[in-house]
């Protein structure tokens, strides 16, 4: 018999209802940041550099951060198919805490722009930065927030031997790791975007 090709709707179909959420939700995440973008590259970004405009440091040790935090929550699939959930619950609480200290980031880096002048009532240009960047947190701050769900279950659930075995042999388990570094590494490529936009404007 020949195997009938799959068509890109039925993958859609036999996909698990969350799995369909999160890629519509990115999908739509994504074009509101393409169209920020692009309203953002219409306006006159030059006027920024007539007031001394600078990429703030904060912005830059934040990309740091964010990247290293990609390769933390990228360990989470292989600790869980090593059924090591001390190690999966480490690699959780260290993309959280990389996710704190990159937001803590993200609003030093906005007084940054601040003592730079550069304000909502200023350039729009100066505005978009504030906007784009804010969007982003917000995102990823729902992600801190799911992931936060899963530390706190992995901590109740390792005390327990039988919960414990129960949760590694659970694919719906599988499914949601997956589903959260997806998502986690999705607002990584965002800002990674979003940075290289502001450093080849300014």
């Amino acid at each position: 018999m020949e195997k009938t090709k799959t068509t890109w709707f039925q993958k859609i179909e036999r996909m698990h209802p969350y799995q369909t959420l999160m890629y519509l939700g990115m999908f739509g995440s994504g074009l509101i940041f393409l169209f920020l973008t692009v309203a953002f590259l219409a306006t006159e970004t030059g006027n920024l550099e007539g007031i001394g405009f600078k990429m703030p440091k904060s912005f830059i040790i934040s990309t740091l951060v964010i990247l290293i935090s990609g390769y933390t929550v990228s360990k989470m699939l292989l600790h869980f198919k090593e059924e090591s959930l001390n190690k999966l619950k480490n690699s959780l609480l260290s993309t959280f805490l990389l996710g704190i200290l990159f937001t803590l980031l993200q609003f030093w880096g906005w007084r940054e722009l601040g003592m730079m002048g550069i304000d909502f009532r200023g350039l729009p240009s100066g505005s978009f930065l504030y906007v784009l960047s804010g969007i982003h947190i917000f995102h990823l701050i729902g992600a801190m927030v799911f992931g936060l769900i899963m530390l706190i279950r992995y901590s109740r659930t390792e005390k327990d031997d039988i919960q414990h075995l129960i949760l590694l042999t659970n694919p719906y388990e599988r499914m949601r790791i997956s589903l959260f570094t997806t998502y986690w590494h999705f607002m990584d490529l965002i800002w990674l975007l979003l940075f290289l936009i502001f450093v080849l404007t300014f």
